[in-house]
């Protein structure tokens, strides 16, 4: 009997981890088509002259230990035992996790703030006493009196901070990150991604991290915001995912790159073949399958679709919003950023590993600082090595700039906030990557018309960021794409499990 197989639409984090628990699972044949010639999708690292370059770059955290030990059987973890019985280094092999120290810190107002923001001493310094009089009065108001019903993420951010806090922190870089008001914006998002993080929060975990010590896999009830160390393959983000794909490859598994799906076609409650365009010669071929698992965005499986599909299912899809993703990498002498040295009067290299920029008057969203990933995203590690990260629309005129137009614009933003010289920059190089982050607005209200529409389909299942619409984190997007493996091997349609994570009790970061 012919063995069944699975399509899979997508080579992203979600996509591979698909395919690769099927094969694991069942004797059911993955075949993956990427409309891109890269595996990964915004997980990916891009190689550049030898400078390892990550779209964001991605934490390698979670409170799933199935998660965990899966990407530990891709990469063990340093100081593990291989099999000749001696712990695994990473000057001994490329095929290794590392554990590394996280920073993350605010530029505002020319100063370093805690990310997110902590009651330290270094936060009343940098805000003085009358801004930090203004923010007391404002929290205990709202505290006395918080919103009733949230709204909007603006209320969702005064009903945690205050209003003061709010004006200060949020408001702004929030609007400069999603391109609309906050109070356009529904408190869904910030249930989403900020969940339980609050002012007492903050304060408590600030009185526990005195004391608290210990492994990074032992914080699992941490808020996600407040971890200080976490997870990172050797040689970028994308390693993992390459070493995925090597192994779907040689069990037989299939990935076709640069070949876009362009179709669904379907037979009842179930999706019958897809239309797959060969982006380099334009032919289009029926592919027919078993069980068909999407990582590609809501909005263009739906306009894919050949058979019939309620118009207010269209309508809903066609309106669903995403940002777009660039970053611009910059390759430096130096950086004009130090940091005081421990147990010295004197100050060396910054130890930041990313930077949020709340400046006013510049429209970089976040500084990736690479030399802080390990000592291997680097060919020459005299040099520093960092990414200024743009969230915008492909409409946009920013987004329409050549890459040397592109470049020129976030040198001059860097110099304006003093964090570079133009006369240190020696190379650049520009990603983007067009629907990076699905947004909560817009026609979002009615996404629940579109799931029902996709899951009437038996045989179709949606999982990670995209194919979900959900601002997942990593570690969300390939639980999803696990439990659609489950379900297949287990022999149902069922996908409220598939929906449920990042949303039931148990699997809260608010925990």
């Amino acid at each position: 009997m012919k063995n069944k197989n699975a399509i899979i639409i997508g080579a992203g984090p979600a996509g591979l981890t698909a395919a690769y628990e099927l094969q694991n699972r069942t004797s059911i044949h993955p075949i993956i088509y990427e409309m891109s010639g890269e595996i990964g999708g915004i997980s990916k690292t891009v190689n550049y002259k030898g400078n390892r370059m990550d779209l964001g770059p991605h934490r390698f955290f979670s409170k799933s230990d199935r998660v965990l030990d899966f990407w530990f059987s891709i990469l063990p973890l340093e100081g593990t035992l291989g099999d000749n019985g001696k712990a695994i280094s990473r000057e001994s092999t490329d095929k290794i996790m590392l554990c590394l120290n996280r920073l993350t810190r605010i530029l505002f107002l020319g100063r370093f703030f805690d990310y997110p923001i902590s009651m330290s001493l270094n936060t009343l310094k940098n805000l003085g006493f009358t801004k930090l009089l203004k923010i007391f009065a404002s929290y205990v108001s709202i505290r006395l009196s918080p919103i009733k019903e949230e709204k909007s993420l603006e209320d969702f951010f005064i009903n945690r901070f205050g209003k003061e806090l709010h004006s200060i922190f949020f408001k702004d870089y929030t609007e400069k990150v999603w391109g609309i008001s906050c109070s356009e914006i529904p408190a869904s998002w910030g249930a989403q991604r900020v969940k339980g993080l609050s002012i007492s929060k903050t304060i408590i975990h600030a009185l526990k991290s005195i004391t608290a010590r210990g492994h990074l896999r032992s914080q699992k009830d941490t808020e996600t915001s407040l971890i200080h160390s976490f997870y990172y393959p050797k040689l970028g983000s994308g390693q993992i995912y390459e070493e995925i794909a090597s192994r779907i490859r040689e069990r037989g598994g299939e990935i076709s790159l640069n070949n876009r799906v362009v179709g669904i076609n379907s037979d009842g409650n179930r999706i019958k073949s897809v239309d797959v365009r060969n982006e380099s010669t334009g032919s289009v071929t029926n592919v027919e399958g078993d069980f068909f698992i999407s990582t590609m965005p809501v909005s263009e499986l739906i306009e894919g679709f050949r058979g019939p599909v309620p118009e207010d299912v269209k309508a809903a899809a066609r309106g669903l919003p995403f940002r777009d993703f660039l970053n611009v990498g910059l390759l430096l002498r130096k950086i004009k950023l130090t940091a005081p040295v421990p147990g010295s009067r004197e100050t060396g290299f910054i130890r930041d590993n990313w930077i949020y920029i709340q400046e006013h008057g510049v429209k970089i969203v976040r500084l990736d600082i690479f030399n802080n990933f390990g000592d291997y995203m680097l060919e020459d590690r005299s040099l520093v090595w960092i990414g200024a990260e743009y969230i915008l629309n492909e409409t946009e005129e920013l987004w329409k700039k050549s890459d040397e137009e592109m470049a020129r614009f976030a040198i001059d933003e860097l110099v304006r906030i003093s964090i570079i010289d133009k006369e240190d920059v020696l190379d650049y190089h520009v990603v983007r990557m067009l629907k990076a982050y699905p947004a909560y607005f817009n026609t979002y209200g009615s996404f629940d018309i579109v799931r029902s529409f996709t899951d009437s389909f038996e045989n179709l299942f949606l999982i990670g960021r995209n194919g979900m619409h959900k601002y997942n984190n990593m570690d969300h997007s390939i639980l999803t794409a696990m439990l659609a493996a489950e379900n297949i091997a287990n022999g149902t349609a069922a996908k409220d499990n598939i929906w449920n994570v990042n949303t039931e009790s148990d699997y809260h970061e608010e925990k």
